[in-house]
């Protein structure tokens, strides 16, 4: 095989350096020095030969996650007919999205680097409610000083993206080390009872597709969307195949036309009795003006309102939209069999190492699947009935057992954790193991 490959490079050389001999004489040296001391050296006492990847055809590049998620926001952004702007403040893992955006305003991409945490948010609640796409990017310590923005971005209905790359905590924590930590700041970390929608991408290159669905969602459900991403998704890499852009689905955005004198006042909270989304009123536009803030409002019209009724039915319908996204996302798949005796459940980062888990039990013949969730808020719809067809249900994640708290909590399922938190991703063999012992 490296012979092979010698002759292509020293073909590629030649070609390439055709007038210049010399170069192609020192690189053929430098190639072969290389592989003749890898024979005789004797530095390791394995062989390992790595096979050919089964991969679908077409056009692949590398990718790590933070690159994907960019280039998903881009997309999203082109799909919807909207310019991007995405303010931030610097954090590890996060910043390499504002690296890789930063370069693209050619495709009408605007970024902002704000002097603090609170200030980003501020500037994307200003973005939203100009009609851009707007979204920042932090991690778990810059959620903590956005929460109070991000509640207000709730309040006032407007559709933005939060992505949030974990690392460990609390506090400063491990900035550069792994964690699924956060899972319950995005579902709860806020005053009052405000939902919103959260995602996490299952592989470096599935943020591209995370990123474009957390936008989807949110100007569908006209509500902040949150990215759970972690600091493993975010630096590692793997081919990605490069989609064909035509077939990417336009994300449909709707604002409201100027209105005439006698048209009626203009309502900012009537809401879509599909989603029960409020219209998207760009400002400036004739005949829209309307009042929006974080005090209590009145349905249909957005006045303030204390009037305990007006408070109950707008509760209800902020937590009404979020639900019934389900009806918007794909229903959970499993691995392996429908039912049997263990089902693991994971999500964000964990995806390989708990699949490849499961895969090598599975060939031992042992009734276990795999369900990785990628949309935690809502669940899938039907992700309930699912994990009644199996006789023991185990959450595999990188925190104290978050999801697990959520799973028990909707569905009264009574499952197995299995949690690490030591900054480091799962090894294949530590679940194995898990898994084997769930079984006995």
């Amino acid at each position: 095989m490296f012979d092979r490959q010698m002759e292509t490079t020293t073909n590629w050389l030649k070609k390439k350096f055709a007038k210049q001999p010399i170069v192609i004489e020192a690189n053929s040296k430098a190639l072969l020095a290389g592989y003749h001391l890898g024979e005789t050296m004797e530095a390791f006492q394995e062989r390992f030969r790595i096979r050919p990847a089964a991969l679908a055809a077409g056009t692949y590049r590398k990718i790590t996650g933070n690159e994907a998620t960019a280039m998903g926001l881009v997309t999203a952004a082109k799909k919807m007919g909207k310019p991007l702007f995405y303010g931030t403040y610097p954090i590890t893992p996060a910043s390499d999205i504002l690296h890789a955006l930063a370069a693209l305003r050619h495709f009408d991409v605007r970024t902002f680097q704000a002097e603090d945490e609170i200030a980003a948010m501020g500037s994307v609640l200003g973005a939203a409610f100009g009609g851009a796409l707007a979204v920042t990017g932090t991690s778990g310590p810059g959620v903590a000083l956005k929460s109070e923005a991000l509640n207000l971005g709730i309040m006032l209905e407007l559709p933005m993206v939060i992505v949030n790359v974990q690392r460990g905590g609390p506090s400063t924590g491990l900035p550069t080390k792994v964690e699924q930590s956060d899972l319950l700041q995005m579902m709860y970390g806020r005053n009052g009872e405000s939902p919103i929608a959260i995602l996490s991408p299952q592989s470096p290159s599935d943020c591209f597709q995370i990123a474009y669905e957390a936008c989807r969602l949110a100007v569908r459900a006209m509500s902040p969307v949150a990215i759970l991403s972690d600091g493993f998704l975010a630096n590692s890499s793997e081919p990605w195949l490069i989609p064909d852009a035509d077939e990417i689905p336009e994300i449909e955005v709707t604002h409201p036309a100027p209105r005439t004198n006698g048209a009626g006042p203009f309502l900012p909270y009537k809401r879509d009795p599909e989603t029960l989304a409020r219209p998207w009123a760009i400002p400036g536009t004739k005949g829209l003006e309307h009042r929006l803030g974080g005090l209590a409002k009145a349905p249909d019209t957005g006045n303030v309102s204390y009037f305990p009724p007006h408070n109950q039915q707008m509760t209800d319908e902020r937590a009404e939209k979020i639900a019934r996204l389900a009806d918007a996302i794909p229903e959970q798949e499993v691995f392996g069999p429908t039912k049997g005796d263990l089902l693991v459940i994971s999500w964000g980062g964990t995806y390989g190492a708990v699949r490849t888990a499961v895969s090598r039990v599975q060939t031992q013949g042992k009734s276990v699947a795999h369900a990785h969730i990628r949309y935690l808020n809502p669940f899938p719809r039907n992700l309930g009935s699912l994990l009644r067809r199996y006789k023991k249900v185990m959450v595999a994640e990188l925190n104290s057992g978050q999801l697990a708290f959520l799973i028990r909590g909707k569905f009264l399922a009574d499952v197995l954790t299995y949690n690490k938190v030591q900054g480091q991703p799962f090894k294949i063999g530590e679940v194995t193991t898990k898994i084997e012992e769930a079984l006995s």
